[in-house]
C-alpha cells in the first residue's frame, strides 16, 4: 500500500513535534485545562470546541479546532480535563498540538493523550467520549486563548 506524500509530511511533523526539547522549562509553571470537542470524520475529520484554562488562579476561555487524517469515521463529543505543564504564561498554551493514535467509542468511551506545542507547553489529558467513533489516525488541534 502506498502512503501519500501529504500523509508522510503530516507524520513527520507530528514526530518532530513530539521530540521538542524541554530545555529552559525548569522555571516554568503548570495549570489545568478542560474543554469539550465535537469531532466528525470520514477518513478526513474536523473538530471544534471550547473550554477553560486555569493558571495562577485565573480562568481564561479557550477555543479548540483541529483536523485528522487516516482511518477515521463517525461522530463524537469528548470532554477533556487535565494538566498543562511547562508554561510561563497563559498565552504559552496557544498553538498547534499534534498526536498519533487510535481508539474508538460506541456509546461511551475514554481517551488519554499527551501532546506538546512548539512553545514546549505539554497537555496531559484524559477524556470521556460519547458517540460512535473509530480511528487510527494522525491528528492536530489548535488552541487559542481568547
Amino acid at each position: 500500500m502506498k502512503i501519500s506524500s501529504r500523509f508522510r509530511s503530516v507524520a513527520a511533523a507530528v514526530i518532530a513535534a513530539a521530540g521538542i526539547s524541554f530545555a529552559g522549562s525548569a522555571h516554568a509553571d503548570s495549570g489545568t485545562i478542560s474543554f469539550s470537542v465535537y469531532k466528525a470524520a470520514f477518513f478526513v475529520g474536523g473538530s471544534g470546541g471550547e473550554g477553560t484554562l486555569t493558571f495562577h488562579g485565573r480562568r481564561y476561555p479557550i477555543s479548540v479546532g483541529g483536523i485528522s487524517g487516516g482511518l477515521a469515521f463517525g461522530a463524537s463529543k469528548t470532554y477533556f480535563h487535565g494538566a498543562v505543564r511547562h508554561i510561563r504564561s497563559a498565552r504559552d498554551v496557544a498553538g498547534v498540538y499534534g498526536a498519533a493514535g487510535g481508539g474508538g467509542a460506541v456509546g461511551k468511551g475514554a481517551q488519554v493523550i499527551v501532546m506538546t506545542n512548539d512553545k514546549g507547553a505539554q497537555l496531559e489529558l484524559s477524556g470521556k467520549q460519547v458517540g460512535l467513533q473509530v480511528n487510527a489516525d494522525l491528528s492536530g488541534i489548535a488552541i487559542t486563548v481568547k
